[in-house]
């Protein structure tokens, strides 16, 4: 019966070690629910500067450390963004941060007619240590600047652990989501949404900002530390 047991048990753990989708690629049912990789886990192929150049991984810019993504800490690696625009769509990403971190992730990145190249930002920062801390909308799962997000949703693991974030934006519906958990969900367009850009730094954005139908998704590069991994899109 012992050995049965453990025949058992290896089984098991054989079962789910085959389940589990290994960094940075993209599962059988990810692919039929057509994602796309945006990060290997060796190159920054897909990424470019903000004047469309290519990104290489390179040290003191943007390395690929143990398969992440990594901006160390003084690194002058630049926002890097997608090749591609997306309108509707679902990304996913893994980051991890050292403690006083404050970086994010953009999308509906755009160039502006006034204010310039801005984006909608998922704010990524040490809610505890981090020097931007000091207002509502600019803590972790915020849209910065705009909308706070519910602190009581938020369950997040602290700096030097993995947390996941994910964006849906479909039509002017947007959400933020943290470690599965909804933050934030707001409308574009709506009395909420304007009043929050009126009272923002991009209030003085032609267009309205965040309006756009679509944009580049950006990497900030906010002086780091921050690592990613899993970083994964899919058109809706």
């Amino acid at each position: 019966m012992r050995k049965l047991f453990l025949i058992g048990i290896m089984g098991m753990i054989i079962s789910l070690a085959y389940g589990q989708t290994a960094d940075n690629s993209l599962s059988a049912k990810e692919k039929r629910d057509n994602w796309k990789l945006l990060f290997d886990g060796s190159t920054a192929n897909g990424w470019v500067s903000a004047d469309n150049k290519p990104v290489t991984a390179a040290p003191g810019a943007w390395e690929i450390v143990n398969g992440a993504l990594t901006l160390k800490k003084g690194a002058t690696g630049g926002d890097i963004y997608t090749a591609d625009e997306y309108g509707d769509f679902e990304f996913t990403a893994d980051f991890n941060i050292e403690p006083a971190t404050n970086t994010g992730i953009k999308y509906f990145c755009y160039h502006y007619t006034k204010g310039g190249y801005l984006g909608c930002e998922f704010q990524i920062i040490d809610d505890v240590l981090g020097e931007d801390n000091k207002q509502a909308n600019h803590l972790l799962g915020s849209l910065y600047d705009v909308l706070p997000p519910i602190e009581a949703n938020k369950k997040v693991n602290p700096p030097g652990q993995w947390n996941t974030i994910r964006i849906v934006a479909k039509g002017q519906h947007v959400e933020h989501w943290v470690n599965g958990i909804k933050v934030l969900d707001y409308t574009r367009g709506s009395k909420a949404y304007l009043d929050g850009v009126a009272g923002s730094k991009f209030n003085k954005a032609e267009p309205v900002f965040g309006m756009v139908d679509k944009g580049r998704i950006q990497l900030q590069d906010h002086h780091g530390p921050v690592m990613f991994k899993n970083i994964k899109v899919r058109v809706l």
